[in-house]
Parts: structure tokens; C-alpha cells; sequence
């Protein structure tokens, strides 16, 4: 890639940045094109070279942000498979590594993109719906695999399938990401990521002896 189409991408992607902040904020009904254009500060040629119109950064923001959100998904759990051959045990540790990710005070969540979405609905073409319906089914999947190699080793408390247990903890998320917005508490999503491990251990009565090294290293962040 040449100096100047670097450049240029490194334009997009912070004119992207500006818009999810103020997104977050005011929701996007709420957010023109000039609130944008003062957050950089941008010059509308800048902005109108990479979006033809608030429509098209509408698209271009949701997929870019989907796309960052299932990668982050992706490389957490890679990373917790590496450090244990347990089923269990590895998602107990890419709980906890979410659980600093998303409680991290320097870059505080704002909210659930989706969710924005979600309410602001009828703006927007229902392509972008569908996406952002498939985008929470990539995630959900995510979290069926696991759990599914989890039912494979360890017999539960109580009958239940992969397909709950993966969207109860996306339900959580999702739920504890709105209460994080509005106490403004950087760890309540993280406090609920917890509680949810808990069940887990109380569900598939490990009381705790699926911890490794690894995972007490990283500590509870309640």
C-alpha cells in the first residue's frame, strides 16, 4: 500500500472512531454530519471522499465495528485455547480476559453498538438490520462451539443445550452493557461476565477446580 492510500485509510478509520464515540453518545438520529466533522476536526472533503452520505457511513460504521468486535471475540478465545487442552477451562479464561477488556478505565465501553442499531431500527435500510441480526448470530455461534465441546466432557447440574447457554451469556452482555451506560460503571458488564462463570462451576460442579495457573494469574475482576 502507497504512502498516500496509508494515509487515506488512516483517515477513514479516525473519521470511523469519531463517529462510533458520538454514536454511542447521542445515538445516531442524534449525531450529523458536522458533529463529525468538529470531532476531528475532519473537512467535509475528507469526509465526503470516504462516505458518500451519513447512509453510507451508517453501513460503513456497523460492519467496520462488527468487523473489530468479532476479531477481538476470535483472538481471546484463541488465545485461551493455547493455554489449555480443558474445554471448560478455556472458557473460564477467556471470560476473565473479556472481563479486563471490557473493564478497562482508560478505554471505558460506551455501550452496545447493536443496540443503537437495534432502537434506531427504522432509519435504516433493512440490509444493515440483517446485518447487524447476523453479526449477534457470528457472536452467538462463537460461544455455541465452545460450549458444546464443554457438554461433550462434563455432565450438567441441570439438562441444558449449548444454544442457551450461549445466548443466556450474550443476553448478559448485552443487558449488562446497557447498566454499565447508564450508572456509568466500567466494571458492571464485567461483574455480570463473573457471576455468569460462577453458574458455570455450579452448574457443571467443578466448585472451582477447573482453575489453572493461568487463570488465577489473571484474577477475578469483579
Amino acid at each position: 500500500m502507497c504512502a498516500m492510500s496509508r494515509k487515506g485509510q488512516q483517515t477513514k478509520e479516525k473519521i470511523l472512531t469519531t463517529a462510533r464515540d458520538l454514536v454511542m453518545q447521542k445515538g445516531f438520529a442524534g449525531t450529523s454530519i458536522d458533529d463529525i466533522l468538529k470531532g476531528g476536526p475532519y473537512s467535509k472533503g475528507q469526509f465526503f471522499h470516504h462516505f458518500g452520505s451519513k447512509a453510507d457511513l451508517a453501513t460503513e460504521l456497523v460492519k467496520w465495528h462488527a468487523g473489530r468486535d468479532i476479531e477481538m471475540f476470535r483472538t481471546t478465545l484463541a488465545q485461551a485455547e493455547t493455554r489449555s487442552d480443558d474445554p471448560l477451562a478455556q472458557m473460564m479464561l477467556f471470560l476473565k480476559m473479556f472481563e479486563r477488556y471490557i473493564s478497562n478505565e482508560n478505554e471505558p465501553s460506551l455501550g452496545c453498538m447493536y443496540a443503537v442499531y437495534t432502537y434506531e431500527s427504522m432509519q435504516f435500510d433493512p440490509s444493515i438490520r440483517d446485518f447487524v441480526a447476523d453479526t449477534l448470530r457470528d457472536w452467538t455461534a462463537i460461544y455455541v462451539r465452545k460450549f458444546q465441546e464443554i457438554l461433550e466432557c462434563y455432565e450438567p447440574a441441570r439438562p441444558v443445550t449449548a444454544r442457551q447457554l450461549a445466548e443466556m451469556i450474550v443476553s448478559i452482555i448485552e443487558g449488562a452493557l446497557v447498566l454499565q451506560r447508564a450508572y456509568g460503571n466500567v466494571t458492571m458488564t464485567a461483574r455480570q461476565s463473573a457471576h455468569f462463570r460462577d453458574y458455570l462451576e455450579l452448574l457443571f460442579g467443578t466448585d472451582g477446580k477447573t482453575n489453572s495457573g493461568e487463570e488465577k494469574r489473571l484474577g477475578t475482576a469483579a
